[in-house]
Parts: structure tokens; sequence; C-alpha cells
């Protein structure tokens, strides 16, 4: 089945009177778009990734400190989680199916910047055009995923997320195979990767386009359609505080692996660059599976659950990694990623239903939210680790999962909706 083909089936199922950004039940998801979001999604991270998974090099090449090395995942972080929120609730007012496209080509100016950069100033001008890509790309590419999903917005929002954390676990591979024999200039040939996939987003573009006619003239909504569940101003900015510290857990213990783990397994083990990247890419490949299956076990049993189990659960497992040997600490990695990562896409829809016709701005905010607090989580980290050991930032660390006793404070938005 082509895109065009599915866009003339969703827009056939989709009343003129539905919603702006709601999805009837009756609605099947459109798996050639889930897939077709997954796959670019999984394009815009790996090339993302490359950030991080250089950084060893940029740091013996340029004779840097971790504050300095960290500084440059922060301000490419920050770069994509200031602007982020910003394109959301922009394209909530003004959807247009080409937005996404846009998203490549800063991505692949940064790309290509990376590859000739040979000074610190153009390293972090390469760091902020691959943010700004990802600003762009993520809320937008929320969005059409949701379009797609039909009537399973968690099942979608995984899908759609998993091909980014696959992206984000190629990195190190990219790194051992192809970025450490080739060098710094390597890095160039991924361009080619980008121009791909600019092209496959006009596709998406022509598949969205009839459908987000048929939302912009349904954009005149009823107020249960802005507040489904009836809250207070107050309840609701509550409620997305404690999404945020949640948030803030997860993205900042995430950053701490994959900023500092290969340095913490050559400097505590003895482990050679390309077998510690290697291990870091099983974290990474751990997170991509955990997301995949959150988001369809939110669906059945609840998002409330799965975010209280997926930040809490891994506690045991945080607390002992300070202390394992090498074999232990990559075993309870993995089972760290695959708990930790399953309430990600699950804080993410939650926030959407929450406010169904503010989708850009929620993906935006949640998504944004996640870098930006990772990035500035970075900095902190690596000025930590300066002054003490990286032993010590992983026992700090380990504690952050403690934050998921706020899930107890988010209401079950299923019973809310059947009351």
């Amino acid at each position: 089945m082509t895109l065009q083909a599915d866009a003339r089936d969703a827009a056939a199922t989709l009343p003129s009177s539905e919603p702006a950004v709601s999805v009837r039940a009756s609605d099947a998801p459109v798996q050639a778009v889930l897939w077709t979001m997954c796959m670019l999604h999984f394009a815009n991270d790996m090339l993302q990734s490359l950030i991080s998974a250089i950084l060893p090099i940029l740091k013996d090449a340029y004779q840097l400190n971790f504050t300095q090395t960290s500084f440059i995942v922060s301000l490419y972080m920050a770069s994509a989680s200031l602007i982020q929120p910003f394109v959301g609730m922009y394209t909530d007012r003004r959807p247009s199916p080409w937005t996404l496209s846009t998203s490549m080509i800063a991505t692949a100016c940064g790309v290509l910047l990376l590859t000739v950069a040979n000074t610190y100033v153009l390293i972090l001008g390469a760091a902020v055009l691959v943010g700004i890509g990802s600003a762009i790309f993520h809320p937008e590419g929320a969005r059409m995923a949701r379009l797609g999903g039909g009537n399973r917005p968690g099942a979608a929002q995984s899908t759609f997320q998993v091909g980014g954390n696959f992206g984000q676990a190629s990195g190190p591979l990219l790194a051992a195979f192809v970025v450490v024999p080739f060098g710094q200039g390597g890095i160039g040939w991924f361009a080619l990767l980008a121009f791909l996939a600019f092209l496959v987003m006009i596709a998406v573009g022509r598949w969205a386009q009839p459908r987000m006619q048929l939302l912009n003239q349904s954009r005149r909504g009823s107020a249960a359609d802005e507040n489904p569940f009836g809250l207070t101003q107050s309840r609701f900015v509550f409620i997305i505080a404690i999404l945020m510290l949640l948030m803030f857990s997860k993205s900042v213990y995430s950053v701490s692996i994959g900023t500092f783990h290969t340095f913490y397994l050559m400097e505590t083990f003895g482990v050679g660059l390309r077998d510690a990247q290697l291990l870091v890419f099983l974290f990474m490949a751990s997170v991509a599976a955990g997301v995949y299956f959150g988001g369809p076990i939110g669906d059945r049993i609840g998002r409330k659950y799965v975010i209280w189990f997926s930040i809490l659960g891994a506690l045991p497992f945080t607390v002992l990694v300070p202390y394992a040997s090498l074999l232990w600490c990559t075993v309870l990695l993995v089972v760290i990623g695959f708990i930790t990562s399953a309430s990600m896409s699950q804080i993410i829809v939650y926030a959407m239903e929450l406010a169904p016709r503010k989708v850009g701005l929620m993906a935006g905010l949640f998504f944004g939210l996640g870098f930006g607090m990772a990035g500035l989580g970075a900095v902190v980290l690596g000025i930590i680790a300066d002054k003490t050991s990286l032993s010590f930032v992983y026992k700090v660390c380990a504690w952050l999962p403690a934050i998921g006793i706020l899930t107890a404070f988010l209401p079950n938005l299923r019973k809310m909706a059947r009351a």
C-alpha cells in the first residue's frame, strides 16, 4: 500500500466535525506511515548520535576536559530543547505537512560542518545545527505518528520512538566501525543518509497533506475537546510538572550512561575504546526494546502503571551498578535500559491525552524537555566528574529513579474517562 493510498483511506475515515487531533476509536493504524516514521526517526537520531559517539575522539584530538566535552552534548541538547516547544505551538496553529522535511536540512548542514570542524567553536556550531534539526523533527514526527496511529496512540508513539532509540544505539557502532578507523572526516559520508531521509520526508508530507486539510477545517472544537477530563488549570499544571520531574529522572540517568559510560569502562575496567562502544550499544539496544514494548502495554493496562514501574522499578538495579563487576555492570544496564525506556512514549502520550488539541506543543515540550534536562545534566555531571570521579557520578545518578514515587500523584486517565 502506498503512502498516497494510505492518505486517501485515512482521510475518508475522518469527518469534518472531528476535533483537530483526535482519532476515532474505529480508526485502524496506518502501518506504512508508522514504520516510515520509525525509519525516519532512526535516520534522524542516528545522525544526531554521532555527536555523543565521537566524544572520545574529539576529547583526545583537541585536548578537552570532561566539562568541555560534556558542553558539546549540552549545547546540542539545549538548542533542541529550547526550540521544540515553540515549533510545536506554531505547528499546532498552522500545521503544514512540509515542516518535517526542513528538519533534515539543518541536520545535514550540522553533519557536514562536524566533518570539517577543526576548532572547538566550529564543533559547538555543528552541535547547534544538529540540535535545530532535532527541534523541528521531533514535534512534527510525533504529530505524523499520531495521525497514522488510529486507535492505538501508545503503540504508534512507541513505533515512532523505537526508531529513534535504535538510531541512538547505532552511534557507538558507527564510532567503533566507521569513525575510529577513518577519523572525524568519515562522518561526512552520513550526509548522504540525510539527503535520502529528506526525500522520504517529502513523500510523508504528501500523505499528510489531505488529512491535515481536513483537520484544519475542523479546528474549532468544543470545550470538551480542549479539556476532555475537566481539569482545573492549576490541576493541569501540577500534573504536567509531575510528568516533567519523571522525565528529568529518566533523561538524566540515560545521559549519564550515554555520555560517560565509555569513559567509565575504559577507566574502571581497562576496556578498549571499540569494546567500550560495543558495550554501550547493548545498553542503547535494550532502551530501544523497552520503548517498543512499553507502548502496547500502556494501551492495554493504562499509562500510569507503565510509568510507575518503568521509573521506580529501575531503582533496585541502578544502586548496584557502581559496585558491579564488568559483566554484572553490563547485565544490570541492559535490564535498566529496558525498564526505564518503557515510560518515554507513555509520558508523551499521557500529556497528549490531557491536551488533545495541542499535540505539537506536548510533543515539543516533552521531547525538548528530555533533551534540555539531559543536556543540563551532562554539564553538571561533567563538572562533578572533573572535581571527583566517574564512579562518584554513577553513585549519585543511581538514586534518580527514586523520583518515580511521584507517579502516585498522577490521575488514572482511563478511570477518569469511564467516569
